[in-house]
Parts: C-alpha cells; structure tokens; sequence
C-alpha cells in the first residue's frame, strides 16, 4: 500500500554531488536536436561512418556462435583476445606492450574516472593543457585536485612549462593529436621533451588519444607509450573509429597501476558488457580497421576544407583559427572584447550552434575562444552556418 500524507524527504547531496555541474556541451546539444539547427557544437562522430552492416554480422555471428559466454558476466579487465589483439597493435620493435597492461572501460570517459580515483587526492596538483578537454576536467574535478594549467602556443602544449610548474604534481594529462578542444598536434620532438620531463619529475603522463587515427594524410604520429611504457598511461576508444554508442574505450599502463584500476572498476560496474567487447573483437581482428579508418579520413578532410574555406570566405580578418591536420574541430579566437558565450546565444536565434570556449579552461577562461565541429555537416550546411556566425561577428566589430 502507497503512505498516506508521507513527510517529504529533505535529500542533502554530499558535498562532492553539491560541485557537479552538467556539461555545457551536453547543455548545448539539447538545442541542438532541433533540425533546422546547424550544429557545430558536439564532438560526435558522423554516422555515415558507423559500419552498421559489420557490426549487425558481428552481433549475429558472436550471439549464434557464443552467446552463453558473450551474455554471462566477464573478468573485470576485460575480453582477453581483444586485449590481446590491442596489446599487438600497441607494441612496436623495442617496445613490448603485454595484455596484462590492458584493461577495458566503458568508454574513455570511465577510464579518466578511475584514474582520477586511484591517482588523486584532495588538494593534489593536476597538470592540464589551457585549453583543455572538458571531459577531462569534469572527471578530475570530482576528486577535487588543483588544476594547474599549462602553457601552450601553435603548436599545442609547451613541455618547458611543464618544467616550470610540475613540481609535486600527481599527473599530467595531455591530448597530443588533433587536440579536444584546438584540433592542435604536439611535434615528436615536444612528445619526446614531454615524456622525458614527465620522467624526469616523477610525473605520471597520460596520453588520451582518440583521434590520433583520423589524420588526413600520412601516417600517425608516435605514440609517447612507446618512449617510456613505464611512465606514460595510454588510453584509446573505439567511439571515433567504430561507433560511440558500444561505449569501449581502453587504458594501458604499468601492471601495477592496472591492477589498482582493475579494484576501482570492480567497485564501479563490475566490467565493461562482454557482449559488446566480443562483439568488436570480431568485428576487427582480420584487419577491418585498416579498410575503415582511410574512408573516415577521406571523409573528414573534406568537411574540414569546406570548413577552413567558408572561414576564409566570411569571417573578418581579425579572426584567428587553428588548421587541423586531422580530428574533428577548429579552435577560433575572436577580437579580445568579443564574449563567445553572447555569440551562441544570437547565433541559436538563428538556428547556428557552436561550443564557448570558456569551459574547456581550469583556469582563466578566454571568453573570446571558440570551438566548431564540421564532422556532422555537409558542406553545403557549413558554408550556411558559419556565412550566419560571420555576419554576427562582424555586426560586434
């Protein structure tokens, strides 16, 4: 029976639940669900990539052929032979990554969770690009460290800064390719500076590298696991090259940082859905990766030209933007008066959304900063758009 008349409950959040704040992305893309909208605002993935068909045979194979094993509960580092086929694809002639250095998370968002528990304290020093990933710092923030923000210029994260400020601190997290929020891509001499400054202070490196697949031409970049496995955290995710929506990402490390990971996640969901991790093991251990990544590429270098281009065309010469060699996003910085966040709100009335910059900064926030998205519109929809943000921009000079 349902209480009559039953005196309301006075809910008292904790103190850690009083200081979240919701995502201003994620505040964004409610506008942005509305059609007419031009949206380049979330860092979502285009569709036209999903390989819906691939992963539907997956699905089948997997459940007709596995099913007892792919719908019962999992080890809580995950799916050995997908550990086994990442640990492959990670080593290189002088560097020897094991499975035991593996584990997979409920996408990456899980894995910048669990390290932030097992790594940081209260009061600890965080060492965070300016900007920096939004994400990254919501995941932290719980943990309540001190963000300390590192200098960066063109070309991405300025490793003798790093020098300057690390002192005592617990971590440093870094996005070195076709940087989350500037689509900006740290040099391999700053890699190798980077790692051998973290090293060298006791600074434990995490190397977040979602999109360090999707250059536009050549071949990627080294990874800084591979420069010093001992010292650098390494995480990656299937969201930008397979689909989102599995939600599997993956952190490699030391053993011993592993295994401490492993407890937190156990206390947090157990593992991450063995259906699904079986499912993309099946999906790419006969090389579908290697024919898929070049399609996305293809399809995002064109999107971004139709981007820089329109830019070019329509914004005014006092504005500044990075040119990403891969990823998904533009930063641009507008004339030092301009307040981004007053743009969004005349630009949604005309039905363009974009990201304020602000957000992606621990400290100091440059309210004239911006960041655009192009992998979700077609190029017609972003000369419409950024013509609109054009015509505002210049309406504030």
């Amino acid at each position: 029976m349902k209480l009559e008349n039953p005196n309301p409950i006075q809910w008292q959040f904790s103190e850690r639940a009083e200081q979240l704040q919701s995502s201003a992305i994620r505040e964004i893309l409610k506008v942005t669900m509305r059609p007419e909208v031009i949206s380049f605002a979330g860092g979502l993935p285009s569709p036209e990539t999903f390989p819906v068909e691939r992963m539907r045979a997956a699905f089948d194979k997997v459940l007709s052929q596995q099913g007892k094993s792919a719908l019962q509960y999992g080890p809580t580092d995950g799916y050995a032979p997908l550990r086994e086929f990442l640990a492959d694809s990670l080593s290189t002639a002088d560097c020897k990554v094991l499975p035991d250095q593996v584990m997979m998370v409920s996408g990456s968002q899980q894995g910048l969770d669990l390290i932030g528990k097992v790594l940081v304290d209260e009061g600890s020093k965080v060492l965070v690009e300016t900007p920096s990933y939004l994400g990254a710092l919501q995941a932290f923030s719980v943990y309540r460290p001190v963000f300390e923000s590192v200098d960066t210029d063109d070309h991405g994260l300025v490793p003798t800064s790093v020098a300057a400020k690390g002192a005592g601190a617990r971590l440093m997290y870094a996005l070195p390719n076709f940087q989350n929020p500037t689509g900006r891509t740290l040099s391999v001499e700053r890699r190798y500076e980077l790692v051998d400054t973290c090293a060298r202070m006791g600074i434990p490196l995490i190397e977040d590298n979602p999109y360090g697949d999707l250059c536009y031409s050549g071949e990627p970049l080294p990874k800084m696991l591979n420069m010093n496995p001992g010292g650098v955290i390494y995480m990656g995710s299937f969201s930008k090259v397979l689909t989102p929506g599995i939600r599997l990402g993956y952190v490699v490390g030391p053993a011993t940082l592993i295994r401490k990971l492993e407890q937190a996640k156990q206390a947090a969901d157990l593992h991450t859905a063995q259906l699904t991790q079986m499912v993309v093991h099946e999906v790419i251990k006969d090389g579908f990766l290697a024919e898929h990544i070049p399609t996305i590429r293809s399809l995002y270098a064109k999107q971004c030209n139709a981007m820089l281009d329109a830019m070019g065309r329509h914004f005014p010469s006092n504005v500044q933007w990075t040119r990403p060699e891969g990823g998904m996003f533009i930063w641009v910085t507008l004339p030092e008066h301009m307040d981004s966040k007053q743009l969004l709100d005349e630009a949604i009335q005309q039905n363009v959304a974009f990201v304020p910059g602000g957000p992606f900064y621990a400290n100091n926030p440059a309210k004239n900063t911006l960041r655009l998205s192009f992998v979700t519109v077609s190029p017609e929809r972003i000369n419409e758009g950024i013509e609109k943000l054009g015509k505002l921009i210049k309406a504030k000079l």
